[in-house]
This record gives structure tokens, C-alpha cells and sequence, in this order.
């Protein structure tokens, strides 16, 4: 990458974390350097913009600020956000922007669009694009991904049953809130002044397992050293895909002792499938002190498809992890034992590779009760000889993913996720 390109960092973080108090004092605090900041709000007046510019002597009549509303950039105003990136770079040399994302932005997809811009498959090129030839990101690189955390709001936000309304599309605020943890380089835990040295050690225990890469910062009203955020060279886009805990967790399995903060994790792997009936009931009464688990697992009556778990908070949403290898044709599953030597040493006879891999992460978790209900979902051995198609499911369909691969399995998506009603 070219070192004269201008670095961009992205704010992210839920509404009232102190995203534009963060961004207010950067701009105060940043010197000789000269800045341009990005502000995305949901609603059609752009209230976030507004306060950047009452609160600094940041302008958009100097092509300094620029808006964009009435949308989100992680998903409808991503061609928005490239057009405004290419006209901030077209003809000034800035020595850094910043974008403050909406509070139900969610970083990875707008990490996309400032690393892939029209590389990724399904993004037209942009007015900007068509009028000027100019590829918008030639100019700056994502160079930092930042999430701020609300330390006084963190536990009732994990807690919270509150649904966010991102422009339709109904998001979990506890979901969310992981999902902002998980991907970023920086984590500024704020509002430290409300709440006593315990919690905050205790939560900066629990951002350490969901985020093991980033660095935890302090700050009170948002105030940062601008060079923990602008210009640090910290971002790697592969790496910040892969580093969440539960992934972590998942490559490299193990029970870990009680920790000083009770922060811990385990991993819960059967070679046999889930009742659908019992592992709904389960999860009607899923524990409170699992703050994040993720994986797929088997589930009686669906033997082609994996399905993907995904707990966040009281978030909980099962989707199509991809099909099972064992229903591959003969040659294609012969490929991937060429690619995949480690999957015969686990293939069953009869099975293949179906079964159940999931990382439980928690606070003061009872592991020895939570894994004894997982393996109580389990089929009985007079259950692995019944009828399978008879019991009852209560768990969402899906359409059969084509050319699903193996590595789907060990990384499922999140596409086609769907929020299950069982444990509303």
C-alpha cells in the first residue's frame, strides 16, 4: 500500500456510547493535522454532523464534513460512502479522515467497502466512478477500526431485549454490541467515570475474550490521544476477520480454568444430533451468564444441511452453515480429504463429518451444567434407531445452499440468519 495514502478511521459503536463526543474531542485535540470526518445518521437531518460542526471548526462549506443520511453505510449507503470518499480525496491531501458510523452500523461490512470498494460482487460503480474514472479508494486506506463501549450501559445492554429498527431491518442491541466488539483494532471503553474499578475490570476481562487482538483503552467524555486512533497502522483485514474470540476458541478448543474475573469459555463437540424438540426448550431457558456462543451443529431430521448457532447477548439465530461433506459426490468429497487431510481422522463410518462444534463463552458460567443440557439434547441410543422425520421441529427452514463447502462449516456466515422465536 502506498504510504502517502491517506489513512481513514472508522468510529462505530451503539447510539449514546460517546461516538460524537469521542469524534468532537479528536478534532479539538488533533493539532497541526489536518482532518476531514464522515458522519452517517440514520435519520433524514443529520444530527451527529450537526454537533461535529457546533462543537469544532470543522465545516462543510470547507469540504471538511460531509453528510450522509437517511441510511446506513454498512449496508444501503455503501455506493454513498465510496462517492464521499473519492470527492474528500479528489483534491486535498487530508491527513486523515474519520467516519462515524451510524449506532447500528455494523464495522465488517463497512471494512468492506473502504478495502474491496467495487471488488465486492454485488456494488455498482458510483456517480463518482462513472463521472471521473477514479477508483475513490486510490487515495486513503482503512488504517483503523474503532468500537466505543459504553462501560456504564455494557451489562444492560447484553442483557437488553431491545430490538433496533436499522431502516427495516430489525437488529438485537445485544447482537450488535458483539458484533461492534468483535470486529475492530481499537476498543474505547467509555464513561469510565460511572462505574467502580471492579466493573471495569470485570468488563474489559469479558472485551478481552470476545476481541483477544484489540487494544482496550480507557476514556472518560471520549477523551482519546489522537494517535491511538488516527494514523495507526494497526488494521489488517484478515486478521481482524479471524481474531473474535469464539473463532480463536474454535481452532484451538480447550476448557479454560477459572479466571480472576470469571470470564471463561468452553468448547462442546457430539458426534450425535440434537432432538429439535428438547434443544428448543433448551434454548427457551438458554443461561443469561453465556454472553456469546457460536458454531454449527447437527440437528435430527436434517441430515444434508449444517446449521450455524449464533448467541449474542439475548440474541439467539440459527442459519444454513452449508451441506454436510458426507453428501457430497464421491469425487468432490475426495477433494476435500486431499485439501482437508485432518477430516478422516474424525469421519465416521456412517455419519461422515455431521456433528456439533460450539464455543460457549460466559461470565461465572457453570460449565459442567451448561455442557450436562447440551448432551441431555442429544438423540438416545433408542432415539438414533427411531423415526427422525417424526419429531417434532420447531426450529426455522431453509433452502438448500448450493456448492456448499467444508470451510462454511468452520466459519458460517451470517447470511440468511433468522432471529428464532423459541426463545422470545
Amino acid at each position: 500500500m502506498e504510504a502517502k495514502t491517506i489513512p481513514v478511521t472508522v468510529l462505530s459503536g451503539t447510539l449514546g456510547a460517546g461516538k460524537t463526543t469521542t469524534l468532537n474531542h479528536v478534532l479539538r485535540e488533533s493539532g497541526d493535522r489536518d482532518l476531514a470526518v464522515l458522519v452517517n445518521d440514520m435519520g433524514e437531518v443529520n444530527v451527529d454532523a450537526d454537533l461535529v460542526a457546533e462543537s469544532s471548526d470543522i465545516s462543510a462549506e470547507e469540504e471538511e464534513l460531509v453528510e450522509l443520511s437517511n441510511g446506513c453505510i454498512c449496508c444501503e449507503l455503501r455506493g454513498d460512502l465510496l462517492d464521499a470518499i473519492g470527492e474528500l480525496t479528489r483534491d486535498r491531501e487530508f491527513d486523515g479522515i474519520v467516519v462515524e458510523s451510524t449506532g447500528v452500523a455494523e464495522p465488517l461490512p463497512v471494512a468492506q467497502t473502504l478495502t474491496l470498494g467495487f471488488d465486492q460482487s454485488d456494488l455498482d460503480p458510483t456517480e463518482f466512478y462513472e463521472e471521473t474514472g477514479i477508483e475513490p479508494l486510490e487515495n486513503c486506506h482503512l488504517d483503523t477500526t474503532v468500537t466505543v463501549v459504553d462501560a456504564h450501559q455494557f451489562h444492560e445492554a447484553m442483557q437488553s431485549d431491545e430490538i433496533l429498527d436499522d431502516d427495516g431491518t430489525k437488529k438485537h442491541l445485544g447482537d450488535l454490541l458483539v458484533e461492534q466488539v468483535e470486529f475492530c483494532d481499537v476498543l474505547l471503553l467509555n464513561k469510565c467515570d460511572l462505574v467502580d474499578e471492579a466493573t471495569l475490570v470485570e468488563i474489559e476481562a469479558t472485551l478481552e475474550t470476545l476481541q483477544p487482538r484489540a487494544e482496550i483503552v480507557r476514556t472518560t467524555h471520549g477523551r482519546i490521544d489522537v494517535d491511538e486512533i488516527v494514523d495507526t497502522g494497526r488494521f489488517d483485514f484478515e486478521d481482524a476477520s479471524r481474531s473474535a474470540g469464539w473463532i480463536q476458541e474454535l481452532q484451538e478448543p480447550h476448557e479454560s480454568a477459572e479466571e480472576e474475573h470469571g470470564v471463561t469459555s468452553f468448547v462442546f463437540e457430539a458426534r450425535r444430533p440434537f432432538h429439535p424438540e428438547r434443544f428448543a426448550d433448551f434454548l427457551d431457558s438458554f443461561p443469561d451468564d453465556v454472553v456469546r456462543s457460536k458454531g454449527h451443529f447437527w440437528l435430527a431430521g436434517r441430515e444434508e444441511m449444517a446449521l450455524m448457532f449464533n448467541v449474542a447477548g439475548q440474541s439467539i439465530r440459527v442459519a444454513p452453515a452449508g451441506n454436510w461433506i458426507a453428501t457430497l459426490p464421491p469425487e468432490e468429497r475426495e477433494a476435500q480429504f486431499e485439501a482437508h487431510p485432518e477430516l478422516e481422522e474424525t469421519w465416521d463410518d456412517e455419519w461422515g463429518d455431521r456433528g456439533t462444534r460450539l464455543v460457549v463463552i460466559g461470565t461465572e458460567m457453570d460449565h459442567e451444567s451448561i455442557r450436562n443440557h447440551f448432551e441431555l439434547c442429544l438423540l438416545t441410543d433408542e432415539e438414533m434407531d427411531a423415526d427422525w422425520g417424526a419429531f417434532e421441529d420447531r426450529f426455522p427452514t431453509f433452502e438448500q445452499p448450493p456448492d456448499a463447502a467444508d470451510d462454511e462449516l468452520d466459519d458460517p456466515e451470517s447470511n440468511g440468519q433468522e432471529e428464532i422465536g423459541i426463545a422470545d
